[in-house]
């Protein structure tokens, strides 16, 4: 089957429907194809076969092509996918069509790196501004953006249209800086302090917990290990070959 375009991708002439409802697992997936498909793209390749795609994403071919289908996107038999093609289609499904301003609060040791991270302007993101509590942050410059206080960002949100805030304070304000996203108008949150946020239902949260990750991979190390310790139990260069853990 060829590959084709999606409905609603702009020119698109496609049957598929407006926007696909996309199971969670394969939303998660999708940034993992498309900075595969960059770099492959950086490389020189026009097309890739669904079986290098799923390599370089870390994930089973199968499992690429089912999530590919949900965009409407088959690829073209023995050739493969339309590396530029898939590329458009899944930045116009995530929505980095358009740049995307983010907002910061918390300028600690987190937040300043968060801040100077190159990363986020090349994915479709901007940090427009930077928020702290603390009297004696407020005023410094950051990467070229100066610290405002946390009781301006209500106005902000509105001057700098802002899609998504980012909390980077400790725990214990992380709730209160919610609130206040959320009386700002923002619906998206990326929350890196370590707790659980009460929120409206029309509000996305997405967690990121390093501590957590590191308590995941401590438990397969563990495993790896009661493994080799059995009679007869395998190696950990055995299980080398092994899908990526979360992938």
């Amino acid at each position: 089957m060829s590959q084709q375009r999606h409905g609603s991708t702009p020119g698109g002439t496609g049957d598929v429907p407006a926007f696909p409802d996309l199971p969670e697992a394969t939303i998660a997936r999708l940034p993992e194809y498309l900075r595969a498909l960059h770099s492959l793209g950086e490389g020189g390749a026009d097309t890739i076969s669904s079986e290098g795609l799923a390599a370089a994403a870390g994930v089973n071919s199968a499992k690429l092509r089912k999530d590919l289908s949900h965009l409407g996107s088959y690829g073209t038999r023995g050739v493969g996918y339309d590396v530029a093609l898939l590329i458009e289609q899944i930045e116009y499904v995530l929505g980095l069509d358009q740049r995307r301003a983010v907002c910061l609060v918390g300028v600690g040791n987190l937040g300043h790196a968060l801040a100077g991270y190159d990363g986020f302007a090349s994915r479709g993101f901007k940090i427009v501004a930077l928020f702290d509590a603390d009297e004696a942050k407020i005023g410094e410059r950051i990467h070229g953006l100066v610290v405002r206080h946390i009781d301006e960002l209500r106005q902000v949100a509105v001057e700098e249209c802002i899609a998504i805030g980012v909390i980077a304070t400790p725990a214990g304000a992380a709730q209160a800086v919610a609130d206040e996203l959320v009386a700002a108008g923002v619906t998206s949150i990326l929350n890196f302090a370590p707790c659980v946020l009460s929120v409206p239902a029309n509000v996305d949260v997405r967690k990121v917990d390093l501590a957590i990750e590191l308590q995941i991979l401590s438990f397969h190390e563990h495993r790896k290990a009661s493994l080799t310790a059995l009679p007869g139990g395998r190696s950990a260069a055995g299980a080398g070959n092994q899908e990526a853990v979360g992938s």
